[in-house]
């Protein structure tokens, strides 16, 4: 019988909700009593994580203002998981889009087992596009210059890192694509976790569209509420962040915005509008996009972007639409393919369920046995 391993969970930050969260309580849930070790955790923005064990880094520590600017400090975040003693622990799952790959082993028996979000998008896949529009608003120039002087030895630390790390997990087949292109590891694809039972699809859809998600550059919310706005679609916009003064501003009379810079709306108000909306839009590039197959749970058909996550979400003519350039042309045009096609929300439902929580748990549990090094008796 193989002894039972001593589990953490190591994550790169806890001071927003998103997807890669998403996975975080997951794993929490696959591996009850793991604690989760992390580099900087704001409870009061996390209510989902208030019941399980959070442990930081000693950047917790830091001013307060300092802490929330955590982004900007990379190496710092480097040196932090780094520094962690995870000894007592048999297997460390890290869930990195950026810096909790760099955990590092102490015993020879150790297994770390990396959940990757992506290669850090901006050193790799995506340094262009970041270094155009870092994100930072009044900040972005300072980033600008910063980036080719730091990003070069902040690579050589992500991919020795990488290096070290026992098995891989890709949330996409492009995440696994990028893996190989820019670590040299193999990886094996699990879809990120939907809980498709919150969703409880409407057979009788309205007349608006939704959208959804952190309000930054790269999610090109700004395509989504122009095409709607010039087609006189009605929208409703969830999510917020630095792009939302913008958004807003640009936006026609047929687009309501439900949330504001600082807050968001409720997971009931999120359900209930998905639940009843004609179709979802995305127009981001995104390494999986889970608020997509959430769409699809709900009955609502996705307008999505062909690139990255989304294809493995989406087929097109079939739980969606897809659309191959981002600009609000493409967008307005898939979103009238869209009108054109009889979509049955119960059918949508059922193709999302081959990303259900039930089984993303099923499965990291088998992929932690059979990695697990422990003894036999």
């Amino acid at each position: 019988m193989v002894q039972t391993p001593k589990i953490c969970i190591v994550h790169d930050w806890l001071t927003n909700m998103g997807g890669a969260e998403e996975v975080v309580l997951a794993l929490a849930e696959a591996f009850p009593g793991a604690p989760i070790y992390t580099s900087t955790y704001d409870p009061d923005k996390m209510p989902k994580f208030k019941h399980l064990d959070i442990r930081t880094t000693h950047l917790q520590n830091l001013p307060k203002p300092l802490t929330k600017l955590h982004k900007f400090f990379p190496i710092l975040r480097v040196k932090a998981f780094q520094k962690l003693d995870l000894s007592e622990f048999d297997i460390i799952i890290s869930s990195s889009s950026a810096e909790a790959k760099q955990v590092r082993k102490t015993r020879s028996d150790q297994v770390h087992i990396c959940y990757c979000h992506t290669p850090i998008r901006y050193y790799w896949s995506h340094y262009a596009e970041y270094k155009k529009d870092p994100g930072f608003g009044g900040l972005n120039w300072l980033v600008r210059l910063a980036m080719p002087l730091l990003v070069p030895s902040l690579k050589k630390a992500d991919y020795a890192a990488a290096q070290a790390v026992d098995a891989f997990l890709a949330n996409s087949e492009e995440v696994k694509r990028r893996i190989e292109k820019y670590y040299n590891r193999p990886s094996t694809v699990l879809h990120p976790p939907v809980d498709t039972k919150r969703f409880q699809p409407a057979r009788e859809r309205q007349p608006y569209f939704a959208t959804m998600c952190r309000q930054v550059p790269y999610k090109r919310v700004d395509l989504t509420i122009q095409a709607c706005t010039e087609l006189g679609v009605p929208l409703k916009v969830y999510g917020n962040g630095s792009e939302h003064q913008r958004l807003v501003d640009i936006a026609g009379p047929s687009v309501q915005f439900f949330t504001d810079r600082n807050s968001d709306a409720s997971d009931a108000a999120v359900e209930a509008s998905l639940n009843n909306a004609r179709g979802f839009i995305y127009a981001a590039e995104e390494d999986f996009g889970i608020v997509q197959a959430e769409a699809l749970a709900a009955g609502a058909p996705v307008i999505g972007y062909a690139k990255g996550g989304t294809l493995d979400i989406v087929q097109d003519g079939e739980t969606g639409v897809l659309f191959v350039e981002q600009t609000v042309a493409s967008v307005k045009k898939a979103i009238q393919k869209a009108e054109g096609i009889h979509f049955f929300p119960s059918k949508l439902a059922r193709t999302a369920k081959r990303f259900d929580k039930s089984l993303f748990i099923t499965k990291i549990r088998k992929i932690v046995q059979d990695n697990y090094k422990g003894e036999k008796s």
